[in-house]
């Protein structure tokens, strides 16, 4: 939760960064403020965006405990309630919107209609929690849910909702330890239980239908870019690719140009600099937080999965320490831990 606030804040820098199209010229002006160990990752020159606001809205949702229907309403009263504190965070407009349809406490006031341009990363870049709360793979089918039923509470459009499952999916596999390579693989054998579930639902299951093919096929295509289609590596990268070339190819995996919007590259491109950085957060952030896109939205979801699987080994204390929002984040991290695992857990 806490390096997943810390790159939202690192990919944001109070819009400066999120809103540059040149990755080239982000890392000019790291190097001018002498690289990561330069960075205190604080209010007022780096506070947290929309992102981490609406992610600690679905890990406080999660951390109370309900399931079913309950949580679906905790879930909408939450984000509904995040909309507060949205001065300078620069929140999406389809977040904007979807939360002033939402009626939480009446009954299914926790849906939305669809929406053809639901296509966002607004659900992706607030799901990550979904995987700490069910992480196991007996879970599946509840981690499905919860990320379907919470992303379309906004994002409508299976474009929008199944960047949700997949940062809720990529979570629960760092914390099994599911090896890099197999991520990719993973999802694309978890859609069709998704598209099972989106249809049982009954809810708009024609246009969810006809918009379904995208995200498949927009990843079946990253993956087969990178190798990495039978879930075994090393993965295949462009040669060079730094930050120049990372640009477009990141524009190649968009939507609309915009590399990092969507929902399906989103969690792509933070797939892409995981896959990429191995242990180093330099690395890490170089390649997630630091493009010329989305970079708070991959950021936010690099970061979760990286202090999964490294924990805060050779990351700056000031990229983390004084963060806002912190203790928020480590007590729900620390009541979804439990839920998860049970208060004895290691």
């Amino acid at each position: 939760m806490v390096l997943s606030g810390a790159g939202d804040a690192l990919g944001y820098r109070r819009q400066l960064w999120e809103y540059c199209p040149s990755g080239p010229q982000i890392h000019a002006e790291l190097a001018q403020l002498g690289g990561l160990g330069g960075i205190q990752a604080a209010p007022p020159d780096w506070p947290i965006s929309d992102d981490t606001v609406l992610h600690l809205a679905t890990a406080e949702a999660l951390a109370t405990g309900l399931e079913g229907e309950p949580l679906l309403q905790e879930l909408a009263r939450c984000y509904v309630a995040a909309m507060g504190d949205m001065e300078g965070r620069k929140p999406g407009p389809t977040s904007i919107l979807g939360t002033s349809q939402l009626r939480p406490g009446e009954p299914a006031g926790y849906r939305i209609p669809f929406n053809p341009r639901g296509t966002g990363c607004g659900a992706a870049m607030r799901s990550m929690a979904i995987g700490l709360r069910y992480p196991r793979p007996t879970e599946l089918q509840a981690l499905i849910r919860t990320s379907v039923e919470s992303g379309r509470m906004t994002h409508h459009h299976p474009t929008g909702y199944l960047g949700a499952l997949a940062a809720a999916l990529f979570t629960a596999y760092a914390v099994q330890g599911r090896p890099l390579a197999q991520w990719g693989a993973g999802l694309m054998e978890t859609l069709p239980l998704a598209q099972a579930y989106v249809q049982d639902a009954g809810v708009d299951t024609q246009p969810n239908r006809e918009a379904w093919s995208y995200f498949p096929q927009k990843w079946g295509w990253y993956l087969a870019e990178r190798g990495l289609s039978e879930g075994r590596g090393p993965p295949r990268f462009p040669s060079p690719y730094g930050p120049a070339e990372r640009d477009r190819t990141y524009q190649s995996f968009s939507l609309e140009g915009w590399a990092g919007r969507s929902g399906h590259d989103a969690p792509m491109i933070a797939y892409d600099a995981l896959l990429g950085a191995g242990a180093s957060w330099d690395q890490l952030c170089s390649r997630a937080m630091f493009h010329g896109g989305d970079s708070d939205s991959t950021g936010v979801i690099a970061g979760c999965c990286w202090g999964l699987l490294h924990g805060l080994a050779g990351v700056p204390a000031g990229n983390h320490q004084a963060l806002e929002y912190r203790p928020r984040m480590e007590a729900a991290a620390d009541r979804l831990h439990a839920l998860a695992w049970g208060e004895s857990a290691p």
